[in-house]
């Protein structure tokens, strides 16, 4: 059913939508994904890069949209691989990571979600989430999506990976971000109506 109020997701990306999309349904926004490899710049600042983001979907999509981008940002690391989370995954892996921090004492890691929305003038909100935890010391789990399988939130044995959707969106950086514009959202819809 489809909710009272609605937003456009812009992204390729059909994990992250999936996972925004059954957050906003808990606040009565339908999300409505339209797709579109967005122009990334280079930044070590991830709300940096996602406002960028948004302003180019909003140049695309010329009404109300959200963009979101995330980082797994690890200690011993130096924050590595931070915003380029994408690219790291896509060429060394889980594997790699893990490989990386065979002989690290640290594990801690925090994944940081930046959540923008672009109103329909264009003007941006950013609302950030961020979930700290440890990097397991092998792949654990089939479910989600990029690192998932090696991230353990603080206070649970799971990795991200382990958990259903519905388990995932109660705790993850990116349902902390989603929640904060949802709220923003539904409050700003009131003083519309």
């Amino acid at each position: 059913m489809p909710g009272r109020f609605r937003i456009y997701f812009v992204s390729s990306n059909e994990h992250k939508f999936r996972e925004i999309k059954l957050v906003l349904m808990e606040y009565n926004i339908s999300a409505i994904r339209r797709k579109a490899d967005l122009k990334e710049i280079q930044s070590l600042d991830l709300e940096d890069i996602a406002r960028e983001k948004a302003f180019s979907a909003h140049e695309i999509v010329k009404k109300s949209i959200i963009v979101e981008d995330a980082g797994l940002f690890i200690d011993a690391l130096g924050g590595f691989p931070g915003p380029y989370s994408s690219f790291v995954q896509q060429t060394i892996g889980c594997e790699g990571i893990l490989t990386l921090l065979r002989n690290k004492l640290s594990r801690k890691a925090t994944f940081k979600s930046a959540l923008v929305c672009a109103d329909r003038n264009g003007k941006l909100l950013t609302f950030l989430g961020g979930v700290t935890g440890t990097i397991s010391q092998d792949l654990c789990g089939d479910h989600g999506f990029g690192f998932d399988p090696i991230f353990i939130p603080d206070g649970h044995r799971d990795t991200y990976a382990l958990m259903l959707d519905a388990e995932k969106n109660l705790i993850s950086h990116r349902a902390i971000a989603t929640r904060k514009f949802a709220d923003w959202f539904l409050k700003r819809q009131r003083t519309k109506e």
